[in-house]
């Protein structure tokens, strides 16, 4: 028997060895990448405001929002609620649809077993998004509820009784940051329909169109017009020169129209071409843009892209530890670390980001230009695969910031709806104070938010598993957006040399 079970130890530290020594070695295998990919999509059912559909799979929800805009005579029913409260914001909400049709555009082909589920949560936001843009002419409809009085209460959304007030921008009160970002909602959308619905992909196309001309048309920042209604919540901080950037590029791909193009050509300079910014979030777009741009080069040598490649690398190199002009910070664990509030952001943003550049940069072997040496598609995948296997739980914690994946996750989630009694186990109405019982509760959270991604941990990898510490434990659509594409692609290569 001591022979059998030193021959075991041996073999065990042999393939311990091998795998440290490989560069294949992986925390996780294709099913865990699978399953935490099936997760982060079902997250968004848990977010969904509107009257819920048959088939939907995270049944402690219930109906909400169903007479949203109808005192402004308006249909605003559907959308997203953006993170832990019951606000429907219209800028984050775009940005968290372009990034879910982004992830699809890219990845689609590695996640067929969710593609369907996939295309209805980003079906889910552009049904209220063309509401939205559609309505009233001249207008953007662009949020439903007062922010400040609905954080004022811990309401489940099925309960909520605060005002729902609307808001828009128009040709009077601009907003152009907010309306470029919906275009660019709708133009990436249109690419995921294009094959299986072209009808509502040609009505997404057609009014990314005019809302972007409405954008470009009447400039000026929304956070302006609607002062502390959007403040500071999603103040437009970065401006709107770089929604407009980004929303031309996106139709520009989506329609292959020359107009845009032209567009691209004589109004990027003024709009942040040849600025270098080192974060991407539903506030600045400018890194995206580099990224989305740099295609048309690398693969069909557009040589006016090719300012839109050179920031591209240079907002890589940032990232490459080793590299001539590395600069991003990361903690004792690995992780990107930008900010103490929802850093997970601009973690999954930069994921997305690493592999859909990769992807482009294999399309002619090209490589990202460091200085005087050269970074490989390899490099790119391998560093966004540290950050995908620290969210899901290769940290110093062991724990997974994913919600229901694994077996240690976060169990105390700053959300309404997860934290208090379902509508089905506790049918009757729990009233805005009443909630804070829920909220101040040391009991785990009643209704599992299977696939959420929580804010996450800070400098030093510690995380408080708090309900009242939003910065660390509060989900936000945004941040599963981008993650969606990063798990599809890992779900079909999980030992990418």
């Amino acid at each position: 028997m001591a022979s059998a079970a030193t021959f075991s130890l041996v073999t065990q530290v042999l393939c311990l060895t091998l795998c440290l020594l490989s560069l294949g070695c992986s925390a996780f295998t294709t099913e865990d990448y699978s399953d935490a990919l099936d997760k982060s999509i079902l997250f968004f059912e848990g977010q969904r405001s509107g009257k819920l559909p048959s088939n939907q799979r995270l049944n402690w929800r219930g109906n909400s929002g169903l007479s949203d805009g109808s005192s402004y005579h308006v249909d605003l029913v559907g959308g997203y609620y953006d993170a832990g409260d019951n606000v429907k914001f219209g800028l984050p909400m775009a940005f968290t649809t372009t990034l879910l049709a982004w992830s699809v555009i890219e990845f689609g082909s590695s996640m067929p077993n969710q593609i369907e589920n996939a295309k209805a949560a980003v079906r889910w936001s552009t049904d209220y998004l063309l509401k939205a843009a559609t309505t009233t002419p001249g207008t953007l409809y662009v949020q439903v509820a007062d922010p400040n009085m609905d954080h004022s209460c811990w309401e489940r959304p099925e309960d909520m009784d605060t005002p729902r007030n609307v808001y828009k921008v128009s040709t009077q009160n601009p907003g152009s940051d907010v309306a470029a970002e919906t275009a660019a909602a709708l133009a990436a959308a249109s690419i995921v329909f294009k094959d299986s619905d072209p009808s509502y992909s040609g009505k997404l196309l057609h009014t990314a169109m005019k809302v972007f001309d409405f954008a470009d048309k009447y400039r000026g920042s929304y956070s302006d017009s609607l002062s502390s209604v959007v403040c500071p919540f999603y103040c437009s901080y970065s401006g709107y020169q770089d929604e407009l950037l980004w929303g031309a590029s996106w139709i520009h791909r989506a329609s292959k129209n020359s107009s845009y193009l032209s567009y691209i050509k004589s109004n990027g300079h003024t709009l942040g071409a040849d600025d270098d910014d080192y974060s991407f979030s539903w506030d600045d777009k400018r890194a995206g843009t580099k990224v989305l741009l740099s295609k048309s080069f690398l693969e069909t040598n557009t040589e006016e892209f090719q300012i839109y490649k050179a920031h591209s690398d240079n907002y890589i190199c940032s990232l490459i530890p080793g590299s001539s002009s590395f600069q991003a910070q990361y903690t004792p664990g690995g992780l990107l670390y930008k900010a103490s509030e929802s850093n997970l952001q601009y973690v999954t943003s930069t994921t997305l980001l690493l592999l859909t550049y990769a992807k482009y940069l294999s399309s002619n072997r090209g490589a990202v230009t460091c200085g005087s040496s050269a970074v490989t598609a390899e490099t790119l995948i391998a560093q966004a695969k540290k950050q995908v296997d620290y969210i899901l739980g290769d940290n110093p914690a062991k724990m997974s910031y994913m919600v229901g994946f694994g077996k240690k996750y976060p169990q105390h989630v700053h959300h309404r709806g997860s934290s208090v009694p379902s509508v089905h186990e506790h049918p009757g109405r729990i009233s805005c104070n009443d909630g804070f019982q829920y909220f101040h509760s040391g009991s785990p959270n009643p209704n599992v938010l299977v696939g959420a991604i929580v804010g996450g941990p800070d400098n030093k990898d510690n995380f408080a598993d708090d309900r009242n510490n939003y910065q660390q434990s509060e989900p936000a659509t945004y941040i599963n957006a981008p993650f969606v594409g990063a798990l599809a692609f890992f779900s079909a290569n999980t030992n990418p040399k």
